[in-house]
């Protein structure tokens, strides 16, 4: 068990459970700010101990439970171009720039399209459109969703030549408050489609994400408080980054090097 998963599973079990409901009724935000950080296992223990404090004000945060799981598998394809046009444009902030992805919670089965529309002022804007389990989608699917929201968003037509890039798996606790969320990922493993490699997240880190409506949470103050500031960092790009050296060359290398230190000194 690595520290990681010993500091996710305590903190979990630490706080008050909640169904997926309340959380969506706390804090759906599929419009958002958000924000990254790359926290290890230590730090990331005393910060969950503070979110979940029963003394603090406006009360603690509680953890989504969902048939007595606290803490929940999953598994994401992400769709790029052979050029990568959504890691580029990512990369150099472009100003109309989205993610595709498909997901499944392995745990319920649950599967659905993504679509994360990101703008220059950083507000991330998310479309879902569920897919039934075990239903395999046509070949176009993925396409023709990022296509209908490209257009009413942006007014702009999808990529023709869209492809299986990145696969992710991790596994993930969740946090909220009235409108604010937090999401905490452990044991991330990403595997290049086109070449078959694998590379893993460092066993003592967990990535942490906050969420809201707003600029700054209290998650944010507190990790600064620990002395950590958010991280250029997102799973498609740092994978993909970390299992191609081109890319890897050519990325911000702090955040990549911290995540992935096996691939980086590769």
């Amino acid at each position: 068990m690595t520290p990681a998963v010993r500091a996710l599973a305590r903190a979990a079990m630490a706080a008050r459970p909640v169904p997926l409901s309340e959380v969506q009724a706390r804090a759906e935000l599929l419009a958002r700010y958000s924000s990254s950080y790359l926290v290890p296992a230590e730090v990331f223990t005393a910060f969950a101990a503070e979110l979940t404090d029963r003394r603090r004000p406006g009360g603690p945060f509680a953890a989504l439970c969902i048939n007595g799981r606290r803490w929940f598998r999953y598994r994401s394809v992400h769709y790029d171009t052979p050029d990568l046009r959504s890691f580029h444009d990512h990369r150099q902030h472009g100003r109309l720039r989205y993610r595709l992805r498909e997901r499944l919670y392995a745990d319920t089965g649950e599967r659905q399209l993504e679509v994360k529309l990101k703008g220059r002022h950083g507000r991330t804007v998310k479309h879902r459109q569920p897919l039934m389990p075990g239903y395999q989608a046509p070949a176009g699917a993925p396409r023709d969703f990022l296509a209908g929201v490209l257009d009413r968003a942006y007014g702009i037509a999808a990529p023709a030549d869209l492809g299986r890039a990145l696969e992710t798996e991790y596994t993930r606790a969740t946090f909220v408050a009235d409108g604010q969320r937090v999401t905490c990922d452990i044991g991330l493993v990403c595997r290049d489609l086109e070449t078959g490699r694998t590379v893993r997240a460092d066993g003592g880190l967990v990535l942490v994400e906050t969420k809201t409506s707003g600029r700054l949470t209290e998650a944010d103050r507190l990790l600064a408080r620990h002395g950590l500031q958010a991280a250029e960092f997102t799973k498609y790009c740092g994978g993909l980054s970390a299992l191609r050296p081109h890319l890897y060359a050519n990325h911000p290398r702090g955040a990549v090097r911290t995540a992935f230190p096996t691939a980086a000194a590769a």
